[in-house]
């Protein structure tokens, strides 16, 4: 082979090297790999909003026996929440639900309706002075407390993760990726009613 036919073959492979190294900078560039990675982060985000409120569906049966020394009233209370807790652990989220607000909706009302009972069934046992001398019940407020904080810290972390995400899939140029993909936003957790994602305030009542 001639100096020249070598030469030439030289610049045909570092012609070749340099289309696939600009295609591979033009596809990151364009969101094909960030919006993937970013939309699974955002589902496990997910995993962690609906494992944080299944432990506090959890401690529900707990509460089931606390209130038997309570009073018919209570009862009726505790009824009220083990409907909304089986309400609540019946609606399951899949990460391609994350995209259906109708859905997500649903699932905050569930999960709303179960935080304003457990709510009010804890603010009825404060009527109970031996109640709350009980060491089980002091120990489930605590949990519930820590339960609670944990799904509000859960939720922000998902809507930071699905801001950053939706960023991605709205503006140029990345935006050019997930319609490659058929990347559609994801749906924020917002609850129903107001503050129904926060915890119940439980201070002050030890």
């Amino acid at each position: 082979m001639s100096a020249s036919n070598t030469q030439r073959g030289l610049i045909s492979r570092l012609g070749r090297f340099a289309i696939v190294t600009l295609a591979a900078m033009s596809l990151t560039a364009c969101g094909f790999n960030s919006v993937p990675t970013k939309q699974e982060a955002a589902k496990a985000k997910w995993a962690d909003v609906e494992a944080a409120f299944q432990e506090r569906a959890n401690l529900v049966p707990n509460l089931a026996a606390v209130a038997k020394g309570a009073a018919e009233q209570e009862k009726e209370i505790l009824t009220g929440v083990i409907e909304a807790r089986a309400k609540a652990t019946s609606i399951q989220i899949s990460g391609d639900d994350l995209q259906d607000p109708a859905k997500m909706e649903q699932f905050a009302a569930a999960q709303g309706q179960l935080s304003q009972g457990l709510g009010r069934l804890m603010a009825s046992f404060e009527a109970y002075p031996d109640l709350k001398s009980i060491t089980n019940y002091q120990m489930l407020q605590s949990q519930l407390e820590g339960q609670e904080n944990r799904i509000r810290i859960a939720i922000r972390d998902y809507n930071a993760s699905v801001q950053d995400y939706n960023t991605e899939v709205r503006t140029f140029p990345t935006m050019i990726g997930a319609r490659l993909r058929g990347a559609d936003p994801l749906v924020p957790y917002k609850a129903v009613t107001p503050g129904a994602e926060v915890a119940p305030s439980l201070e002050g009542k030890m």
